[in-house]
């Protein structure tokens, strides 16, 4: 069966809002084994939607419309519909009681305008909306599933899971199962070039590589008639890709590298202290996001200026005239100097220049050193990072955070 997604919002296509919509529906969908196959965005327009409305009925079987649904105007998404069907609105009795009971529950008056929400195409069925006053509505018309679902995430999350997929899945006789491979410090070419056998005679499971901030990911996918049987289909691929590339590999599916980071510290009970410069306490922010952290993060100082990077963290006024505060020798001293200040097992510290200015010829914008500071010794690591200021800085906190692991991994 093949679905599409149908967004209805001037809103999304002024850029004012995200589409989240079409990212859970495709979610929830591939879950029970409906391929999602497009994704249309059109805003409120009867016209343009009938366009997109008819190109959808000619080359899927499911089209799930979201937004539209309000009491306005411009709300126009089940009277653009009706209208294309040359179906007529019916009012429904029980979505009209449930919108009602709304008003009434807040103390408020129904406007006239709501009344046009509790109106349905003929021979469809409402679907109720325990979060607002739009119902949705499931319409079979010549062997199409026609849903329409209100705009909020929060209204349509809980219809679709509740309602639209418990039907779907019952008319679904595969399912579709992900799993996402993570690698750090390989490019999306070379991952490629390294698998691209694999990737030539894909045809169940599959196998789909996306670069994004620094990291590539490899999505494996296998349909199968049940959830084991395709966890079982991706198996030998995972490990064949593993066996030729796993130096690289960090983590799956949703896991954060701070995450990930953070289980090691806590688990091995290793304290950690932070001191940066360029990033302004990003990395101790990716950090500190994770729950349970405080049992080893001492502290983190950024040491913005050459000033508090000498008074704060012990840096030496001659590692910053003879060779900089970006610099590998700067790092260096700033690990070592939190990491004794705070008593913590380990230091680790960033120092960079993030842009756009700032840079020279030797020293480029997007340069950045991290060093990583224990007991034993000191390592620092040199790091030439493009993009603009925010981009840098999110490499940096997150090139740190990878060579946190690796020495967490080496060290046992």
């Amino acid at each position: 069966m093949k679905a599409e997604t149908i967004a209805v919002g001037s809103e999304l296509l002024l850029g004012q809002i995200s589409n989240t919509n079409a990212q859970i529906i495709s979610k929830a969908l591939q879950k029970i084994g409906i391929d999602v196959f497009y994704h249309t965005c059109v805003g409120d327009n009867e016209e343009r939607i009938k366009q997109v409305f008819k190109i959808a009925m000619e080359r899927s079987d499911i089209i799930i419309f979201t937004g539209g649904l309000g009491p306005t105007m411009d709300d126009l998404t089940k009277e653009t519909v009706a209208s294309f069907l040359n179906l007529p609105l019916v009012l429904d009795e029980s979505s009209l009681k449930k919108i009602k009971s709304y008003f009434d529950k807040r103390g408020r008056t129904m406007t006239q305008n709501n009344y046009k929400q509790a109106l349905i195409p003929e021979g469809s069925e409402p679907i109720m909306n325990k979060n607002g006053t739009a119902p949705g509505v499931l319409l079979k018309f010549c062997g199409k599933i026609i849903i329409m679902l209100p705009g909020p995430p929060f209204e349509m999350e809980p219809m679709l899971m509740e309602s639209v997929i418990p039907y779907l899945s019952k008319l679904s006789q595969k399912t579709i199962f992900s799993r996402v491979l993570k690698f750090y410090g390989i490019g999306e070419s070379l991952l490629e070039e390294k698998i691209k056998d694999l990737i030539i005679i894909q045809s169940n499971p599959t196998i789909a590589p996306l670069a994004k901030m620094g990291e590539v990911t490899l999505r494996i996918t296998a349909k199968a008639q049940d959830l084991e049987t395709a966890e079982k289909m991706i198996q030998p691929i995972e490990k064949e890709i593993k066996d030729r590339v796993g130096e690289y590999f960090y983590g799956y599916d949703e896991e954060r590298i701070e995450e990930i980071v953070a289980k090691m510290l806590i688990s091995s009970k290793t304290t950690i202290s932070i001191a940066e410069s360029c990033t302004g306490g990003l990395l101790a922010h990716k950090l500190t996001d994770i729950p349970g952290i405080s049992d080893v993060f001492d502290r983190c100082i950024v040491s913005y200026s050459n000033k508090s990077k000498q008074e704060l963290l012990r840096v030496k006024a001659e590692t910053i005239e003879k060779h900089g505060a970006v610099s590998e020798k700067a790092a260096a001293e700033m690990a070592e100097g939190i990491r004794i200040l705070s008593g913590t097992d380990i230091g680790v510290s960033i120092t960079g220049i993030a842009g756009p200015g700032g840079g020279t010829q030797e020293k480029p914008v997007g340069l950045v050193y991290i060093g990583f500071a224990d007991l034993r010794n000191t390592i620092v690591e040199e790091y030439l990072f493009n993009g603009c200021r925010d981009v840098i800085k999110h490499r940096a906190a997150n090139a740190a955070l990878h060579m946190i692991r690796r020495m967490l991994e080496t060290t046992g």
